[in-house]
């Protein structure tokens, strides 16, 4: 929000609960997402609910049109739930630059051919002026999906596609996090119980872990393409070859709830469980401490930042991602420049942060080493790591990612005043030229 008038002006746009299942429920997160993600759960596709999504879609692109003061507006629309908003905008105001971003990994040609509306949604992303992805390899694999199911012009050096006269601009725009925010002069001091220090200290009292215990933090929402199931069997592998590290360590694994009405996540709740029960029975400490605390349930900003700052390792280990912000919100956390993070191979931020320790959470015995050496590593390293990846996520911040896309689309808006310019200076000339 602008510093000087720290507000803004929210439309809502209401859903009954027979919309909200066909078009939230059922077509975006029972179709588009497992689609995105290769993470084993087949994706399910009912007409019903495309009709509920197209007609959701339309009410939210006609809101936007209601709401812009010119003919020319900026319009950023984001994530896959909004796939057919870029053409419905563009239909009616033809001049409008219009940026999507998509939050999720885009899948390959094939995988992506499953969906019964392919070429409904390409249409409908191709209506952007820009279109961003996390990874130029999630803009690759729209490239190639465009090249494959619709008739169109693509320059790959430029990443370009020309559809229906209109030309959209394909880029990568890695997302990130707000940095936090140094105290001002004169400020009070930093609570105690928010430095390190104290985090390690208050969180091992509040989960009952002596003031000693390694401790591991996973944060995510009970989501099937997080590795969570991945996660733990990577612990208990550990202390399998590791038996000396029982009682010693804890994983706290914090899983928000997440569209729990879905049988999939049902199951998944069940399974999670089910086994972080298995294993704390088997590797129980002679203290007492569980290598695993399950925490499903919602957790404040501060008091997961807390967990950051208290922890010895984050692991995150996601079966396919397209960034996954707690990687940067574990190193933002970490003014002391210590603690280890496990990053999955295939995270947009895998890409980004090669001083963590990469793994491929499909192979439970590399994920597990990579859990005793962050452990088990010293002092020196955690820093030379820390500080390398701190400076990137310090330096390409969440406001140099909305930055770079909004100085893209000026620059395009200047090039398409320019061309306007041009043709209409060129149009007597050819009038006198045909009267000759």
């Amino acid at each position: 929000m602008p510093p000087d008038q720290p507000s803004y002006t929210l439309r809502r746009i209401w859903l009954s609960r027979e919309e909200e299942a066909g078009y939230y429920y059922g077509f975006a997160n029972e179709g588009l997402w497992p689609l995105c993600h290769i993470a084993h759960v087949r994706p399910v596709f009912r007409t019903t609910d495309w009709e509920y999504y197209e007609a959701i879609n339309r009410r939210f692109a006609n809101a936007v049109v209601a709401e812009a003061r010119t003919d020319d507006p900026v319009v950023l629309v984001q994530d896959y739930h909004f796939a057919l908003v870029p053409r419905m905008v563009r239909e009616a105001l033809p001049k409008a630059t219009i940026i999507t971003f998509w939050h999720i990994p885009w899948p390959n040609p094939e995988s992506f051919g499953i969906c019964p509306w392919r070429e409904e949604i390409l249409e409908g992303l191709l209506g952007s002026t820009i279109l961003g992805f996390h990874t130029p390899f999630h803009c690759k694999n729209f490239l190639e999906t465009v090249d494959r199911y619709l008739e169109t012009r693509i320059e790959h050096e430029a990443s370009t596609i020309s559809y229906g006269g209109a030309l959209t601009q394909v880029e990568s725009y890695p997302i990130s996090i707000a940095w936090p925010q140094a105290p001002a002069p004169g400020a009070p001091e930093i609570d105690e119980a928010d430095t390190v220090a104290g985090c390690r200290r208050t969180i091992r009292e509040s989960c009952n872990l002596p003031p000693g215990q390694l401790l591991g933090i996973g944060v995510d929402r009970l989501d099937y393409t997080k590795g969570i199931i991945e996660r733990f069997e990577a612990v208990e592998r550990m202390l399998e070859l590791h038996p000396e590290m029982a009682g010693r360590f804890t994983l706290v694994q914090i899983a928000a709830p997440s569209r729990s009405s879905l049988d999939e996540y049902q199951l998944l709740e069940t399974r999670v469980r089910n086994l972080a029960e298995r294993i704390n029975t088997r590797h129980a400490g002679a203290g007492g401490a569980m290598p695993i605390l399950l925490k499903i349930e919602q957790h404040g900003a501060r008091e997961v930042n807390r967990y950051y700052r208290a922890a010895d390792v984050c692991l995150v280990t996601s079966l396919h991602d397209g960034m996954n912000l707690v990687a940067k919100e574990f190193i933002a956390s970490r003014d002391d420049e210590l603690g280890v993070l496990i990053l999955s191979q295939f995270t947009g931020a895998a890409r980004e942060l090669h001083e963590a320790l990469i793994v491929n959470p499909y192979h439970v015995e590399q994920s597990a080493g990579a859990l005793y050496r962050a452990l088990t590593m010293p002092a020196l390293e955690q820093r030379e790591r820390m500080r390398s990846m701190r400076t990137l996520v310090h330096d390409y911040n969440v406001f140099r990612w909305a930055g770079h896309m909004l100085l893209d689309a000026a620059r395009l808006r200047r090039r398409e005043r320019v061309m306007t310019k041009i043709r209409s200076h060129s149009r007597p000339r050819l009038r006198r030229a045909a009267s000759a």
